[in-house]
């Protein structure tokens, strides 16, 4: 297993490298280059500035999270061959670098959703909240409020360029079924497999957050049978999933360890993440502590010890504790108590079989 953190780089990020070094066992910073928008291709000097700030403190940086792919492409127009070209060429670039493995979503406008950024714990701390009910409701209102508690700061899949676009992207999206929108993700997929062998790269999906359709928008990968389908569909090493326990775990159905067991082979990169469920369907991210949500991630962590994982693997959000300001899900301080849960639960599943 190994451990990496995400940061989003200097100047956009309120953590330094020098802290992330103090965190135990860290060896990777999981990145991108976040003034790209979906579709542009990742230029070598931009990436050569990145290495500087991520090798240059002792850190890989083997992961990127994430290159986001152009709604041409999940839309399937004509000019998405453009798009892959590009995608292509940006994978051939982070080649020269070193990487090898890159995660991307294939989820319709919005990325992972949420309805309260900072929603109040009885500890005192502040989490990332889902509010069913609200979902139902008016999405520009939602996007407004997202945007506007991300106080300045970048935050993939909503870009304030295309959130100010929403009415002429559903209707884009109006025509792309379910069926469809694995069409144009098979077509995608087969058109870089062959650049992927080329430059030795895995791509690595994120499962759809929440898993369900939102807003009547089709949401793809969301438990165990339709992740069997999309390995199946294009079935090759380089096809591969970035595994996020909070994701699945949103729906108390999707059994998270069976998952991890069932697919480990493919698992290129894995998000922990806990998540605490309620009655009406709303859930609230929590500490990774075992016990205070209901994922599982003591037997998810077994999972992964029994299935000899030797990827990557990063603590997933994070809640806000001890008056820190920071991004939404991403503060130093419960990443890094969750990064020591990790390390505690996978010690002693290596002490148990005698490999320390």
């Amino acid at each position: 297993m190994q451990m990496t953190f995400r940061w989003y780089g200097e100047g956009n990020d309120s953590i330094t490298q020098e802290m992330i070094k103090q965190i135990p066992g860290v060896t990777g910073l999981v990145w991108a280059l976040h003034d790209k928008a979906a579709g542009e291709v990742w230029e070598v000097e931009g990436i050569e500035k990145m290495r500087q700030q991520i090798e240059g403190h002792g850190f890989n940086m083997d992961v990127v999270e994430s290159v986001n792919v152009h709604d041409d492409i999940k839309i399937g127009l004509p000019t998405r061959d453009k798009y892959i070209e590009n995608y292509k060429q940006t994978l051939r670039n982070l080649s020269k670098f070193g990487v090898k493995v890159v995660t991307y979503n294939f989820m319709p406008i919005f990325d992972w959703t949420r309805t309260d950024l900072f929603h109040p714990m009885e500890d005192g701390s502040t989490a990332l909240f889902y509010e069913k009910a609200k979902i139902q409701e008016d999405y520009k209102e939602m996007a407004d409020y997202i945007l506007k508690n991300l106080h300045g700061m970048t935050f993939p899949g909503w870009e304030p360029e295309r959130m100010a676009k929403l009415d002429e992207l559903f209707e884009a999206y109006r025509p792309v079924t379910k069926e469809k929108l694995w069409e144009n993700l098979k077509y995608f997929l087969e058109a870089i497999m062959p650049t992927c062998h080329e430059t030795g790269i895995k791509m690595a999906i994120h499962q759809d957050d929440p898993p369900w359709d939102i807003f009547g928008l089709p949401r793809l990968l969301v438990d165990k049978e339709s992740i069997g389908k999309f390995l199946s569909m294009v079935d090759d090493d380089h096809n591969c999933l970035c595994l996020c326990s909070g994701s699945l775990g949103a729906n108390p159905e999707n059994n998270v360890p069976d998952i991890v067991r069932t697919y480990c082979d493919r698992i290129a990169f894995a998000h922990i993440r806990n998540v605490k469920h309620f009655p009406n369907g709303d859930f609230t991210e929590s500490s990774h502590r075992d016990c205070d949500g209901d994922v599982g991630i003591l037997e998810i962590m077994r999972a992964y010890h029994d299935c000899g994982y030797e990827g990557y693997i990063r603590p997933d959000h994070g809640r806000h504790i001890w008056g820190e300001q920071c991004r939404p899900g991403y503060g130093l301080y419960d990443r890094a108590l969750g990064i020591m849960y990790l390390w505690g639960c996978w010690d002693m599943l290596e002490r148990e079989a005698g490999k320390i």
